[in-house]
């Protein structure tokens, strides 16, 4: 198998090369719109905690939809291709995004958020200069826990007319061709497994960076 493997990849070379560049653009906007919607509702509802409970219940609620089944409603309002696989993967991926922008946001010490008050910071300094450089690391986490989970969720979206690396994998279910099916879902978990790693070394990066500025 392993064999079958490597020989469709050399066969199949660009190929796999376009469905690659499909699916990074597929992750990355969803990715990007998730990340924008995300950190603006997380701030919003650590400023309003009354609506944090309807804001998380909803990502919540979203999350807990099955994948193909969230497609599948979707479907009825923008049809299929890659406009209904993004939708979709920016609701799922808005739960990390949103919860960790909230819980690093209101996880500050108090005394720090008044201290800052009492210096004369506006909100918006008080936001920009305080709360999100405190949140950062808990922002990144969510961040990186998003991007996993958009990469790997993205092989389904080829079952609604999408394309990325899941189109490998469709094609080899429908033909019974293992090799293939085999082939997409290692790319997929490759390219989850970088992007994870990438993510790491910056978090590590950054934690680096605020240790020594927490020593001077």
């Amino acid at each position: 198998m392993i064999q079958q493997v490597v020989d469709i990849f050399l066969l199949r070379k660009n190929f796999f090369i376009e469905l690659i560049w499909e699916h990074l653009a597929l992750t990355g906007i969803s990715i990007l719109i998730a990340a924008i919607i995300g950190l603006i509702l997380g701030i919003v509802i650590s400023e309003f905690k009354q609506f944090s409970f309807l804001v998380l219940g909803f990502t919540n609620v979203v999350y807990t939809i099955p994948t193909i089944a969230l497609f599948g409603m979707l479907i009825l309002f923008s049809g299929i291709g890659n406009t209904t696989a993004i939708i979709a993967l920016t609701l799922y991926a808005l739960l990390p995004m949103v919860r960790n922008t909230y819980t690093g946001i209101v996880s500050i010490d108090p005394g720090i958020i008044e201290a800052a008050i009492g210096m004369g910071s506006t909100k918006l300094q008080l936001l920009f200069r305080i709360k999100l450089p405190l949140a950062m690391l808990v922002i990144l986490t969510g961040i990186r826990n998003m991007v996993v989970m958009t990469i790997a969720t993205a092989g389904i979206a080829a079952f609604i007319g999408a394309g990325g690396l899941g189109v490998a994998i469709y094609r080899g279910i429908s033909t019974n061709n293992t090799a293939m099916t085999f082939a997409g879902s290692i790319l997929i978990a490759l390219m989850a497994l970088l992007a994870d790693y990438l993510l790491g070394l910056l978090e590590k990066m950054i934690q680096k960076k605020w240790r020594l500025a927490s020593s001077k």
